[in-house]
């Protein structure tokens, strides 16, 4: 069994900042790309940014030069360092993980529950 927790989410006024954490856990052999996805009230799920496991990273438009995504393999852990936010960033986060359960297994993703970021005064 593989578990992603977030955590690190709540409320903040804009032009705050959070960091949000996603811990892996559980039967894990290799940890490949992971991410951060986010989904509004009424929209689609959007992806935010990906992270791989060597520490490369891309963002979406809208969080560029706000948002940063890093990474320790040691912890199995990433997180989202969330700047200047703005009541657009309303939502909830997820985390993704493409993650090999055994040296058997092929790479198969993995979502968290989910947290919740509110931006408003």
């Amino acid at each position: 069994q593989v578990q992603l927790v977030e955590s690190g989410g709540g409320l903040v006024q804009p032009g705050g900042s959070l960091r949000l954490s996603c811990a892996a856990s559980g039967s894990i052999f290799r940890i490949g790309t992971m991410a951060w996805y986010r989904q509004a009230p009424g929209k689609e799920r959007e992806l935010v940014g990906t992270i791989s496991s060597i520490g490369s990273t891309n963002y979406a438009d809208s969080v560029k030069g706000r948002f940063t995504i890093s990474r320790d393999n040691a912890k199995n852990t990433i997180y989202l360092q969330m700047n200047a936010l703005k009541p657009g960033d309303t939502a909830v986060y997820y985390c993704n993980a493409n993650l090999r359960k055994s040296l058997t297994d092929n790479y198969s993703n993995t979502w968290g529950q989910g947290t919740q970021v509110t931006v408003s005064s």
